[in-house]
């Protein structure tokens, strides 16, 4: 499932702080910024949130992602949502537009192309189109940045700060 650091870091060096920011600064600082907005900006409730956000990090395999959990004033998701999130399909632990948030954030990741017309009956149904953009936004990034940290072997390093 990973393991291994891919690409060198500098002795005494942060992983993440290193790669994203010192590597490719004109990129990294601008995806940083990109993660980082998605959750200085939600306007999403938190369980629908880490919804989509645990269920992308389950599919990507991130180990960081996997143990982190979101706080929203001073609140985070009961201990067991990550195994709720699993079970989507069958849970009674979700409303409907938790249940759907984890259903489009796997779907999106691993079949987006499946996404038909009562899909999108339903998701418009429970999200405002506004809504439907930002889970997008927000799933998009952790997928490809939830991706890249377990790719380069970055997820067992990784220690971002908690506010």
């Amino acid at each position: 499932m990973g393991g291994s650091l891919r690409i060198d870091i500098p002795e005494g060096e942060d992983a993440i702080p290193y790669v994203w920011g010192e590597m490719v600064p004109e990129i990294g600082t601008a995806a940083s910024n990109f993660s980082l907005a998605v959750y200085a900006h939600t306007t999403l409730g938190l369980r629908e949130f880490e919804a989509a956000r645990l269920r992308v990090a389950q599919i990507n395999g991130c180990a960081f992602c996997l143990d982190w959990r979101t706080e929203r004033d001073g609140r985070k998701v009961e201990e067991e949502f990550a195994d709720a999130v699993t079970q989507w399909r069958t849970t009674d632990a979700f409303d409907d537009r938790t249940r759907l948030a984890a259903e489009y954030a796997e779907r999106y990741a691993l079949d987006h192309l499946g996404l038909d017309d009562a899909f999108w009956a339903r998701m418009t149904a429970h999200y405002s189109q506004a809504e439907i953009v930002e889970l997008s936004m927000s799933i998009g990034s952790w997928l490809a940045f939830g991706r890249l940290n377990h790719v380069l072997g970055l997820d067992t390093v990784c220690v971002l700060p908690r506010s």
